[in-house]
């Protein structure tokens, strides 16, 4: 596995030490220079059984070095399943799925986000689900006993609309 000591190509000189007060100031962000990298989060994520790359101490080091353009386009924070195993084990009472969902958040208001989130984002603003149900859906619930569910979920349209 890729150690975060070992980052190759980084340039400190276009560090943003503000990023990190930015970000420490938000909720759950609050705790965040309190990781000594001990790498218990490394060590409790499943993310690394599937891709060995990923690694949370890695995106908390960059954090608070200011690497706001290499944290939030490399694309890795998007990874994160929001288990919150490395938070439950985190000896410092650092808040790391809480500090990548506010790191997710922004690369969103930033337009850097995969395809597939963009893609789950119109399905909601579409049709207030990612996967719509129509009525063969409730034909299949009501074959199972179950109670029919709304085809349209206008209120979450509602909240996402941009008006």
């Amino acid at each position: 596995m890729e150690g975060y000591f070992n980052l190759p190509g980084i340039n400190l000189d276009s560090a943003d030490p503000n990023f990190v007060n930015v970000l420490s100031r938000q909720p759950g962000g609050e705790r965040i220079r309190a990781c000594f990298a001990c790498r218990t989060c490394a060590a409790s994520c499943p993310i690394p059984f599937v891709n060995e790359r990923f690694n949370p101490v890695k995106i908390i080091r960059m954090t608070l070095l200011g690497l706001e353009e290499g944290v939030l386009e490399d694309g890795w924070i998007w990874y994160c399943a929001g288990c919150y195993a490395c938070q439950e084990r985190c000896p410092q009472g650092v808040s790391v799925t809480d500090i990548i969902r506010l790191l997710k958040n922004m690369a969103a208001e930033r337009g850097r986000m995969p395809a597939a989130v963009k893609m789950q984002m119109e399905a909601l603003r579409e049709n207030g689900r990612i996967y719509p149900l129509d009525d063969f859906d409730n034909k299949k619930r009501q074959k199972l006993d179950l109670p029919p569910i709304p085809v349209s979920c206008s209120a979450v349209k509602v909240l996402l609309s941009e008006g």
